[in-house]
């Protein structure tokens, strides 16, 4: 078990990718720390740790808010003492609309939830790790960080600043033997990217298949992702194996993005 006795915070671990990679992590041996807003899905993550005889705890977190994101580590130093590793995998889609239609509301909504939180989360999981001169922290961008994604501005312009987030914060806490990486999925299966195919054959005035090939034509594998992919990932940085990997964004997406 490569994360055996390893204390592992994943925020928006109810479901998708998050829920993926908490039992990945728990598979692995780490005792897994399961944050989300909602407390009945975060409870349905921690049956299906338990299935897989692992121990986690359900701390419900909304992670932008400041209070709830200090308190997140709080409850996990009181249940487990410490803080190995932080996955910062909250967010949301944001709106699908030309940027003239986009309200300051629904922009700074997913930016509060793609990048405010990933940073209060970091904010306070970081002297516990100082302390203990180790740790790991995982945030979860975007290929959307990477490329344009037409009538997506909110959430492209989140994912380039978890990018900036994570190279920066890799070299400030790199004398503490912290590392700090970021995962940039592909189109992952499941209804969230089914919603975003939805909206963006509506804006476009194209069928579901049409919109559905602007993620899968021009990929190697002409497919989708699974969120076991990014779960994969997620446990090879948080483990010793990747102690030497830092500041680093990294694809997971069938070969539609490259660089």
């Amino acid at each position: 078990m490569r994360l055996k006795g390893k204390v592992a915070i994943v925020t928006g671990a109810s479901q998708g990718i998050g829920q993926a990679i908490a039992l990945a992590f728990a598979r692995e041996g780490a005792r897994v720390v399961l944050a989300a807003r909602s407390r009945a899905n975060l409870e349905g993550t921690a049956k299906k740790v338990a299935a897989l005889a692992g121990t986690s705890l359900v701390v419900p977190t909304d992670v932008t808010d400041e209070g709830q994101a200090r308190a997140l580590i709080g409850r996990t130093l009181a249940e487990y003492g410490t803080l190995d590793v932080l996955v910062n995998n909250s967010g949301i889609a944001g709106p699908t609309k030309p940027v003239e239609e986009v309200t300051k509301e629904e922009w700074e909504e997913c930016m509060g939830v793609n990048v405010t939180g990933m940073f209060l989360c970091s904010k306070y999981a970081v002297p516990v790790m100082k302390r203990n001169r180790r740790g790991r922290i995982i945030n979860v961008s975007s290929i959307s960080g990477k490329r344009p994604l037409p009538n997506r501005t909110p959430y492209t312009a989140s994912k380039m600043a978890v990018i900036g987030f994570t190279r920066t914060l890799a070299f400030e806490l790199g004398e503490y033997g912290i590392t700090v990486n970021a995962i940039c999925p592909g189109a992952t299966e499941g209804p969230r990217i089914t919603d975003v195919i939805e909206n963006m054959a509506r804006v476009g005035n194209i069928s579901y298949v049409e919109a559905e090939k602007t993620f899968t034509g021009p990929a190697a594998l002409k497919s989708l992702v699974r969120a076991e992919d990014h779960a994969a990932l997620c446990v090879f940085l948080a483990s010793d194996e990747a102690a030497r990997m830092t500041a680093q964004d990294i694809n997971v997406t069938a070969g539609l993005v490259w660089y």
